[in-house]
């Protein structure tokens, strides 16, 4: 590539009988304002150094236009990977939810659990067998509230635990049993002539 000649410029016009004359003005000048207007650049100088050709032109407008272009991008990147994330944790949170659906199936494929529930639940009950529902029908109002304070003074008892451990000792010996059936026998799967309890 060919290198352009220099276009004259306004400091190239200048006389060289010119150019002392200016610093001899320059020089009281310089004198005058002390170390800090020695410091000054003249902008007009700096500026007329920089040349901006055309092809630095192109380059600049091609930085420009690819970040017009590179911009929206980014951004619509960014966009998808935030999506990705969240698609991401709502699969596992319904892989989770699947998982925990398929440990309750395999639960309901157990008979003694099938056999739990119909009872809990739905009070059913097998031929045979007696059922005792207890019921909390106490009013939570009624229920003592404070525990009285401890007295500081050893009591007697008024009754005699002894006594009373071998009563309950010989009712739960003498008393007959309500069925004949063995208690360890559980069916393998729930009979299909079961009934609620009521």
């Amino acid at each position: 590539m060919a290198r352009r000649p220099d276009l004259p410029s306004s400091r190239s016009r200048k006389t060289p009988a010119a150019q002392p004359v200016s610093e001899k003005k320059r020089a009281p000048a310089r004198s005058q304002r002390g170390s800090s207007a020695a410091q000054r650049v003249d902008v007009r100088d700096w500026l007329g150094g920089v040349r901006l050709s055309v092809f630095m032109m192109i380059m600049f407008g091609l930085v420009i236009f690819a970040v017009f272009m590179l911009v929206p991008t980014v951004g619509t990147y960014i966009g998808q990977v935030q999506r990705i994330d969240a698609l991401e944790h709502s699969v596992q949170v319904a892989q989770d939810k699947v998982d925990a659906l398929e440990a309750e199936r395999e639960r309901w494929n157990d008979p003694s659990y099938v056999i739990t529930q119909a009872r809990e639940r739905l009070f059913y009950y097998r031929p045979g067998e007696v059922v005792y529902l207890v019921v909390d029908d106490l009013d939570p109002a009624t229920l003592p509230g404070e525990q009285k304070p401890v007295s500081d003074s050893v009591e007697q008892a008024p009754n005699d635990w002894m006594g009373a451990m071998l009563r309950s000792v010989t009712e739960a010996g003498l008393t007959q049993s309500v069925t004949d059936q063995p208690a360890d026998t559980t069916p393998d799967a729930p009979s299909t002539d079961a009934t609620p309890a009521g």
